[in-house]
């Protein structure tokens, strides 16, 4: 595609075919399925903890969960900040979970640094580039979503501010792009993982809820990221998702998400990953 010469320190080569993060227990990029899963904001103690011991039922390893929201609307639900990572935190350690939350600039990074394992980048933040730059000088894990009207080349670009600072743990995460069909929230670039991974060797996972802002398609999305060679999935879980304070009608149900994790186990065997742990169980009710 004549764009690998643009970014050295992402590209894929024969000396650096393919990147590896290692997060409690579960390597993203290696054959391990890796599964993120949690509600989009942390909202209270009864619900987080509720949806915790349901995905540590289920074997999950990294809860995810906003404390910070970057949110359109002034009005809206920004999240219950600094309580909401003490309640991550709480989960956490209850059930043996690392955590994965968003850090919205910098004037947050040294707040949510101590209570998070892997650093979220939002879609708004992927062209903030000194943020990027401050972001490659740490030692954690770095999630960087694709920006909503960024192409692989910029988001590999963004990827390669943050590898400069010295910091080689970036996962990169498809979570759907802008554009003039608003059937869904946005639309899901399948495309962009199979491309991503002959372009770069950074390990790559898929948002569907972000990508689709519905429930209803949120698993049938998310096994074509899987078929199409994703590394892992973000997923939006929530105990009551009519309730929700954020993004509740792309949150999956409890039985969904179920359903979903023994769909994910047959495709991932055929593509040569497993979930870690994994077993069958009973629908959580």
């Amino acid at each position: 595609m004549g764009l690998k010469n643009s970014y050295p320190l992402a590209k894929k080569s024969i000396d650096n075919p393919h990147t590896i993060v290692e997060v409690n227990g579960i390597k993203i990029g290696g054959k391990d399925l890796a599964i993120i899963a949690g509600p989009c904001a942390v909202e209270s103690e009864e619900q987080l903890f509720t949806i915790g011991a349901f995905l540590a039922e289920k074997g999950i390893k990294i809860l995810r969960g906003g404390a910070y929201k970057p949110r359109t609307s002034p009005y809206s639900f920004q999240g219950l900040k600094e309580d909401g990572l003490k309640l991550l935190k709480s989960v956490a350690q209850k059930h043996d979970m690392a955590i994965i939350t968003e850090v919205m600039d910098l004037s947050l990074l040294d707040t949510v640094y101590p209570y998070t394992d892997i650093l979220q980048i939002g879609a708004r933040n992927m062209k903030n580039y000194h943020f990027l730059k401050e972001l490659g000088k740490t030692d954690k894990p770095i999630l960087l979503k694709r920006g909503m009207d960024a192409t692989l080349e910029e988001w590999l670009l963004a990827a390669e501010y943050i590898l400069m600072g010295g910091n080689k743990q970036v996962i990169l995460c498809e979570r759907g792009i802008r554009t003039f069909d608003h059937t869904t929230r946005n639309t899901m670039d399948i495309a962009a993982i199979p491309l991503i991974k002959h372009l770069s060797h950074l390990p790559i996972i898929a948002d569907p809820s972000q990508a689709t802002g519905n429930r209803d398609i949120v698993n049938s999305m998310a096994l074509a990221a899987i078929a199409a060679g994703a590394d892992g999935l973000m997923i939006e879980v929530h105990n009551n998702p009519e309730a929700a304070l954020s993004d509740g009608p792309q949150s999956l149900r409890f039985d969904q998400f179920s359903d979903l994790l023994n769909k994910l186990k047959l495709m991932g065997t055929l593509n040569g990953k497993e979930i870690p742990d994994f077993q069958l169980k009973t629908q959580f009710n």
